[in-house]
């Protein structure tokens, strides 16, 4: 699918729900997705976690499939979608992204993603950077 500029907030936001359903997924042990999460971030993806912590791409990996069905009644939830860049082969996005635990516990992050654009990835982006920040739960 090849993204245009009028469509990156509607690719974005797809994107980003997509992705982290198959997080979901990979964590609780319902899903199955790894190659799938791998495919969609470039060879150069890097991290900054919440804390501070910078990641590559096979350290990222290596955390999820370390994590597979850890963390069973997980749920993601993305909210706060926008698009903050576009230019060229570059799309910035922030987002917020809550997760809650079967007990009820769970964290908030903001985060600010650089997707670039592929034709031949899901909604025409991959993965490339993606900074995280803890946020009060509201």
């Amino acid at each position: 699918m090849s993204v245009v500029a009028g469509d990156d907030a509607v690719a974005c936001r797809a994107e980003i729900v997509r992705l982290h359903e198959v997080i979901e997924g990979l964590l609780t042990g319902t899903g199955k997705d790894l190659a799938g999460f791998a495919l969609a971030h470039v060879a150069e993806f890097g991290m900054v976690e919440p804390g501070g912590g910078v990641l590559s791409r096979s350290d990222v990996l290596a955390m999820v499939d370390g994590a597979r069905g850890v963390v069973p009644g997980l749920r993601i939830g993305i909210e706060d979608v926008r698009v903050v860049a576009s230019a060229g082969g570059f799309v910035v996005a922030s987002y917020r992204e809550v997760q809650v635990r079967a007990d009820g516990s769970g964290d908030v992050r903001a985060a600010t993603v650089v997707f670039v654009r592929d034709a031949s990835a899901v909604h025409g982006l991959r993965w490339r950077h993606l900074h995280e920040t803890w946020v009060e739960r509201s």
